[in-house]
């Protein structure tokens, strides 16, 4: 099983997914995309201002889907994707805040260390894993949370 997840730049996860090994994460971007609610006072927020993501993700489909939604598109280019240079106006890529996106393998690393029966992928079910899976998300938010004497 592989897990696909949102993260804020707080290292909150905003929403999860789970499919199977055997897919790539991109196939599957615009699903968790569309899965981030966000809880405020008036409507859950459901866009975020910038998406920081690896070059893996450099796909047009998922460029126009975030042009589309009005979201800042952070990706760098994969040149293994493109034949040929592309003509025209570059891509944008900010370093200073794709420096932000170490939070995401922080976050698996969190995951991982912290709770090794999550790593190690032996549930069955999806729904057990599932649930695992939150309850260490919850975890990890509410360590966050607790304040340090």
């Amino acid at each position: 099983m592989k897990i696909h997840v949102c993260v804020s730049c707080e290292g909150f996860p905003l929403a999860i997914h789970i499919t199977s090994g055997k897919e790539h994460d991109r196939n599957h971007f615009i699903e968790v995309m569309e899965n981030i609610k966000i809880k405020t006072e008036r409507r859950p927020r459901t866009r975020p201002l910038e998406v920081l993501a690896d070059s893996a993700y450099d796909e047009i489909t998922i460029r126009k889907y975030l042009r589309r939604r009005a979201i800042k598109s952070n990706i760098p280019i994969n040149i293994r994707n493109r034949k040929y240079p592309k003509r025209g106006r570059p891509t944008r890529l900010e370093y200073e805040s794709y420096r932000k996106r170490g939070t995401i393998e922080r976050f698996f690393a969190w995951l991982k260390m912290g709770f090794r029966k999550i790593a190690s992928r032996y549930e069955r079910l999806n729904v057990v894993f599932k649930g695992l899976l939150d309850i260490a998300c919850f975890l990890m938010c509410w360590k966050k949370f607790q304040p340090e004497f």
